[in-house]
């Protein structure tokens, strides 16, 4: 954490300098230019320790691990890096983001089976690299689409890493466990720095990396842990960034509903809805980060209990999204009233 913090400090001068900002537009949540990038010190700090964490006391199974998962990380990291200082075409983005999916599926395979809330574990066959090379690139993507102001994805990082790191250590993945810490120690550095009002945004090599990071988690997590625990990784996986999951998916479809071209950006995600509404950076996100914070205790409910446990961690998610919903249809409608009083 302490590197971290101290990284990002250093890079913030060096991006100032070198020019490496991000301006304002229409679609800007920020009113001034503001250094980018800094989610290359979130990436570049984890991989190190993971190394190190892998080559000294993780052990043969750990290296196994490590390296599919590192190889796609680079490739996640260098492409969005690039897309920092110039934009990609989208396609190129995606195509790398299948490859690095690709990479960590083949050496760390995939779901054979998932838990059906209170049924029991449902075999998935074919399905099982389908889904899971879906999954990865769809985080890796929504986390992006999510890190639109100030601490909102670095702060569901340490909640979703924390998460890992607690279900992990009772499950037995030592590292798994190791680096899930290491993720949240240092996304917490640089959230000291990205709090509202954020002096550097992490960029898209910083939420990119973070989303493919938390997208592999739970297929590393089910091929450690076997047995029950496996066949739960799926939802643990989707508990611990439940905000991010919920929000992408339920834009996306209502998007999608009104004919709007899905692909094309834009600012009608729940959590800028808030801000459009009046909200700050602090409370929307410190609103996000509360619900990422519930998720870990329904996700070790989950991971430590049975089917019927994991069907009420599943439906307090489902409350709690319908409540975020319901929020910000009330604060639409307050600000509307005030407007036209």
């Amino acid at each position: 954490m302490v590197l971290s913090w101290a990284g990002v400090y250093a890079f913030r001068r060096w991006a100032e300098q070198r020019g490496i900002l991000d301006l304002p537009n229409e679609r800007s949540s920020h009113t001034r230019p503001t250094p980018r990038g800094g989610g290359v010190v979130i990436a570049g700090i984890s991989l190190a320790f993971g190394a190190v964490l892998a080559a000294g006391s993780g052990g043969a199974e750990a290296r196994r691990l490590f390296a599919p998962y590192a190889l796609g990380a680079v490739l996640v990291s260098a492409v969005s890096w690039l897309d920092d200082l110039r934009s990609l075409p989208r396609g190129i983005r995606l195509a790398i983001h299948a490859a690095a999916a690709a990479a960590a599926v083949a050496g760390l395979g995939f779901w054979e089976t998932i838990a059906v809330p209170v049924l029991g574990p449902l075999a998935i066959g074919w399905l099982g690299p389908a889904l899971a090379l879906l999954w990865i690139v769809g985080l890796t993507n929504a986390y992006n689409f999510m890190d639109g102001i100030d601490g909102i994805a670095a702060g569901q990082a340490v909640a979703a890493g924390t998460g890992w790191y607690l279900a992990a250590r009772s499950d037995g993945p030592a590292f798994v466990a190791g680096f899930a810490l290491l993720v949240a120690a240092a996304s917490l550095g640089f959230l000291l720095h990205n709090w509202s009002p954020a002096r550097i945004f992490m960029g898209d090599v910083g939420s990119a990396f973070l989303g493919y990071t938390l997208a592999v988690m739970p297929i590393a997590y089910a091929r450690c842990a076997g047995g029950s625990a496996a066949s739960g990784a799926p939802w643990l996986g989707v508990l611990l960034v439940w905000p991010f999951v919920f929000d992408t998916g339920f834009t996306f479809v209502r998007r999608l509903l009104k004919g709007e071209n899905v692909f094309e950006a834009h600012r009608s995600h729940l959590y800028q809805r808030l801000v459009a509404a009046g909200w700050s950076h602090a409370r929307a996100a410190a609103l996000y980060v509360g619900m990422a914070c519930a998720g870990v205790p329904a996700a070790l409910a989950w991971a430590r209990g049975s089917a019927g446990a994991g069907a009420v961690s599943l439906a307090l998610a489902a409350a709690l999204a319908s409540a975020l919903w319901l929020l910000v249809i009330l604060q639409e409608r307050g600000g509307a009233q005030a407007a036209r009083e």
